[in-house]
């Protein structure tokens, strides 16, 4: 192994235990608790070291963001494929959706909350971004109609699972009709197709 070769594996490396700790310290404590200073504190390196792979907290988070799309896209695809059907398929993207949303909030914030430096909705925007709304438009391919278009329809009902998540965390909605609410969105949304 070249010294070139073992130190781009230790600088990926480094990397990754900067993002995991960014990523399990914003889950625990809040995105408020991740600073430069504390993730180096956290990862046993100095705060330059952390500034030579990241320009500040704001990269971190896109970071953390780009590494959670790659999570949920798993996942989506994980649910997606696991059922036979449209309706199924559709009503099995959204429960998985929803389910990481609540499941890990803080990563869920920095994916589609807070303002992050990343592209969305253009050519530029990293993979795993591509591949999770991948996920989502294939679900709803199937039940779109004729003269849809199919980003824009995937767009509205990716809006009603972001809506429904965030209504809900913030207590707007009460989470005992979550289940029923979710079922109220898929059914009227393949309602056209079935």
């Amino acid at each position: 192994m070249s010294i070139q070769t073992r130190r781009e594996r230790e600088r990926a490396e480094r990397e990754r235990l900067i993002v995991t700790a960014a990523r399990e310290l914003a889950e625990s404590e809040g995105w408020d608790a991740v600073t430069t200073r504390r993730l180096a504190a956290e990862i046993e390196y100095s705060q330059p070291v952390l500034y030579s792979h990241f320009k500040g907290k704001d990269a971190i988070m896109a970071a953390v963001a780009v590494q959670g799309c790659a999570d949920l896209a798993a996942e989506l695809r994980t649910a997606r494929t696991a059922v036979t059907g449209e309706r199924a398929a559709l009503a099995a993207v959204g429960e998985a959706y929803t389910a990481f949303a609540r499941r890990r909030p803080a990563l869920y914030d920095a994916m589609f909350t807070l303002a992050v430096p990343l592209p969305f909705a253009t050519e530029e925007a990293p993979e795993p971004l591509k591949a999770a709304f991948g996920e989502i438009l294939q679900a709803v391919l199937p039940i779109a109609a004729e003269g849809d278009d199919p980003g824009l329809l995937t767009e509205t009902y990716w809006a009603g699972l972001h809506g429904l998540v965030t209504l809900m965390r913030s207590g707007r909605l009460p989470e005992w009709g979550h289940e029923q609410r979710l079922a109220l969105l898929i059914g009227h949304f393949t309602a056209a197709s079935g």
